[in-house]
């Protein structure tokens, strides 16, 4: 069974960096696109930024020049890099991984940006 674990989630200040990190295991199969998502308080989930298998990456605009997303194939593991934290980056950050044309998610794991 496929399963996808974060990490990397915590409290920060305003302006401050953190990495996250997502693991894929259970299948011995190549991933496809893989992406970070979240969801804010009272907010609908947004895509934050995609990494193909290839090496493309896209970002949405309002995390352009701050966010780095990466991705380890031989580890399976994707990345994000996020520098500059601002408040209304607080939200449960997912990832997403297509293996096989199925989708699947990770548990989420809590990003608050606070002084």
């Amino acid at each position: 069974q496929v399963q996808l674990v974060e990490s990397g989630g915590g409290l920060v200040q305003p302006g401050g960096s953190l990495r996250l990190s997502c693991t894929a295991s259970g299948s011995s199969f190549s991933i496809g696109v893989m992406e970070w998502y979240r969801r804010g308080p009272g907010k609908q989930r947004e895509l934050v930024a995609t990494a193909f298998s290839g090496g493309t990456t896209n970002y949405a605009d309002s995390v352009k020049g701050r966010f780095t997303i990466s991705r380890d194939n031989f580890k399976k593991t994707v990345y994000l890099q996020m520098n500059s934290l601002k408040p209304e980056g607080t939200a449960v950050y997912y990832c997403y991984a297509n293996i096989l044309y199925r989708g699947y998610w990770g548990q989420g794991t809590q990003v608050t940006v606070s002084s």
